[in-house]
């Protein structure tokens, strides 16, 4: 049942993104938010995926990243195990589309980093609750990641993403902070 009622909401949440005309002004206001934090400037590793065309903007963000002399790493994907490698990047030629036609790091071009090393970490959805639960992708390939990761677990959303409650299943991993046009929340799982 909650597998499948989370198809059905990432499905509506898709299709809601995909009809704002506005979303890269309300990623703006976001990452203004992100850049007022202590904990952004704190962050010497971030580890970000590169965003696609409905999700709010993550370039903005690794830009950002660099200019502040972050180490910005973005994940690459292996689709057998539903794994993620988390690799440094330090211009966008180092970037290919691959799976999913996302974004991930040229391995022989880029260096694997550890998840020990990561300090801050923006992580991807589709809807969002208050004590940090979401509706991702759907790949499971983020909840395998954070396991045991000690890194500050981020998101970006629109008010629009917030939910009172998303169905949560036992591998779900809870994020630290979702930050919105409004509002920085702290989460409470």
């Amino acid at each position: 049942m909650g597998a499948l009622q989370k198809q059905e909401l990432r499905e509506k949440m898709k299709q809601h993104l995909q009809g704002i005309c506005h979303l890269d002004e309300e990623a703006e206001k976001i990452h203004k938010r992100i850049y007022q934090q202590d904990w952004w400037w704190q962050a010497e590793i971030v580890a970000v995926t590169v965003s696609t065309a409905y999700e709010l903007d993550t370039r903005a963000i690794i830009e950002a990243a660099w200019g502040s002399r972050k180490h910005v790493v973005v994940p690459k994907c292996f689709p057998k195990n539903r794994r993620l490698d988390f690799r440094e990047i330090i211009h966008w030629n180092q970037l290919e589309q691959a799976f999913y036609e996302l974004y991930e790091p040229k391995v022989d071009e880029t260096t694997a980093v550890k998840k020990s090393d990561i300090d801050l970490i923006i992580i991807p959805g589709l809807l969002f609750d208050s004590q940090g639960y979401r509706v991702g992708f759907g790949g499971g390939y983020y909840d395998r990641f954070l396991e045991d990761c000690s890194a500050l677990k981020v998101a970006q959303a629109l008010d629009s993403q917030l939910s009172d409650h998303v169905p949560v299943e036992p591998h779900d991993i809870a994020l630290d902070i979702i930050v919105t046009p409004s509002e920085v929340i702290v989460c409470s799982a």
